[in-house]
Parts: C-alpha cells; structure tokens; sequence
C-alpha cells in the first residue's frame, strides 16, 4: 500500500474515532455544556487525533500544551476587566488617606463610579490606578487583597460573587484536555499578580502556569525578613504581540491548542497556527440576555481584525448562543 494511502485511511479512522467518541456522548457526559455542533466535534476530534497511539497526527504528552486568554475567555469580562473593577474598589478603600483624589483625574471617575469614561482613557491614566492601588506593599500582600476581594465582592448585575462569573463550558474543556495530559496556561494581559489567585481559584491553574501583564518587584529586608515590593514602574505588557514573546520566555514551547476573544488574542493565534497540528479558536460573545453580546465596538480590547482572520483561515469560532448550553455555574444567576 503507498504511504499517501495509508495515511489517508489511518486519518478516516481517527476521525470516525473522533465522530464516535461524539454519538457515545450521553453515557460518556463529554463536556454537556457544549452544544452539539461543529465548534464541540472538531475540539474532540483534534484531542482524539494528537492523543491516540497510532495516529499520525500523534503527539506526545510534553507537547500538549494548551494557551488560554482569561478576561472574555474563561471568565467574564464585563461591565469591566475585573482587575479593573478590584482597582476601583481599592480607591475607594483608600480614598480617605488622599483627599486630593477628589479633584484629580482618573480618581475622580473611580469616586463616580464611571466605568464606561475610565474604559476610554489612555495606558497612563489606567496605569495610575494600578500604580495607587498594587504598588508599595509585597506580593503576599497583594495576594491577600486579592483573595479577600474575591471573597466578598459582588457583581454589579449579577450580584453573585466575581467567582460566579467564570465560564461553566471552559472548566468542562479545561477537564477533558486535563484528561488527555494537556498543560494548561493562561496568557493573560491582565496583572499577573492579580491572575494568579483568580485562575488557581477558579480553574486550579498553578501560579507557575499564568502568564500576564507585569510591573517591577524588588527584593527587600522589611522589618529584617526577605520581601518581594511591587513598584510603580511597568516590566511587561502581556498583550498582542507580547502574548507569544511571553509564552516562548516563560513556556519555551509552542503551544498546540489555544483561545481567546479578541484582538489582543490575535498573534498568539497566529503564532499556534503555525504548527502542524494545532487547534485555535475564538469567544464570540453573541449572547446579550445570558452574558453580552460585542465585538468590533469597543474602546478596547475589541474583535475586529481577529475575527475577520478567523473567518478567512478557518479557525473555531465559538459562538456563545449558539454553542453553549449554560454559560455561567449552575449557582450563578442567569
């Protein structure tokens, strides 16, 4: 038999394989979250195909790594980045010591609770709030403020806790590729500092396994005893180009499998496509009654130019109404 035709039929059986894996569902409760569909068959089938000895699309164990955006992509990210939204309350907090905030821009927006205005504002002014609000105390420190937030905090429209706001389809998909020896990272352009508790809460994702946005630590002696101080000073943007540039620093692999929702996901997708074998795909949030529905119109962050370049390459576009049977926990109110 020529090798072109042996391989032909050992990629038919896989798919059937794959396609099979999918008819058994019922018994099997693959991912219930996920609506029957394309988006779900080619996510199974990729798993099915680069784990199954035998295939010529075979991967090893330590090549399974998988890439995830966090804001938009496991976890809401309305009516603002929820670091944003800690920040805010951190003002707020700290709003008494610094009577001069009242007049002085971006604070005055914080005190306003104007959202949609901080939103619109440029890096620096956003990049204040995290200089006033991350800076100056050690990363245990933030680490706490972080983890009490969670605990109490609430959603402005869901009122649950942000904890409730993570995307019930996205810990089922994160479970199967556990399942199959998949690496999980999240790449996030959000402050690593403040990713690392919210992804190891939620999706069991150890801080070793985050990737994000960055700003200066300092070794110091704080009352005699080691410290690691945050600083006012950026190190790293974690966003658009700066996502792969993080993942080979930080990974030193190309991934094979990877998700985001917007623009900023843009290169990393890009950058995965160019394996032989990959799975790439795209959060498109088309459901305005159970989350919200956007796309190319936002001030930032939107789905624009990837979104087209999903449409033109083929890549996955998960479609929020259309693929997902539930997108919140079940304890979340939807």
């Amino acid at each position: 038999m020529r090798p072109a035709l042996r391989q032909l039929i050992a990629g038919a059986c896989f798919a059937l394989a794959a396609l099979c894996c999918l008819a058994q569902e019922p018994a099997k409760v693959l991912m219930p979250s996920w609506n029957p569909g394309p988006v779900k068959q080619s996510i199974v089938q990729f798993v099915v195909d680069v784990t199954t000895n035998g295939s010529p699309n075979y991967l090893s164990s330590d090549q399974r790594i998988a890439v995830f955006d966090g804001d938009g992509t496991l976890w809401a990210e309305k009516p603002a980045y929820f670091q944003l939204l800690f920040e805010m309350d951190r003002i707020r907090q700290l709003a008494s010591g610094h009577p001069e905030w009242s007049s002085q821009y971006p604070y005055t927006a914080v005190l306003d609770n104007d959202v949609n205005t901080l939103l619109a504002s440029g890096q620096k002014d956003l990049l204040d709030l995290v200089a006033a609000t991350h800076t100056g105390i050690t990363t245990d420190q933030f680490e706490q403020l972080v983890l009490e937030w969670l605990a109490g905090a609430q959603h402005p429209r869901f009122k649950r806790p942000y904890t409730d706001l993570v995307y019930q389809p996205m810990l089922e998909l994160i479970d199967y590729l556990r399942a199959n020896d998949f690496k999980i990272f999240v790449v996030s352009s959000a402050g690593v500092e403040f990713t690392r508790p919210f992804a190891q809460y939620l999706y069991s994702i150890p801080p070793e396994q985050v990737i994000g946005s960055s700003i200066e630590t300092q070794f110091q002696l704080r009352g005699g005893k080691p410290a690691l101080v945050l600083l006012p000073k950026v190190d790293f943007v974690d966003d658009g180009p700066g996502k792969p540039v993080a993942i080979q620093r930080f990974i030193g692999r190309r991934p094979v499998f990877a998700i985001g929702n917007s623009d900023g996901d843009r290169e990393m997708l890009q950058w995965v496509a160019t394996n032989p074998r990959y799975f790439v795909a795209l959060v498109h949030h088309t459901d305005a009654e159970r989350e919200w529905r956007y796309d190319r119109n936002l001030p930032i962050d939107k789905l624009d130019r990837a979104l087209d370049e999903a449409t033109s390459r083929g890549w996955s576009l998960i479609d929020m109404k259309k693929d997902w049977n539930k997108v919140f926990p079940p304890q979340a109110n939807q």
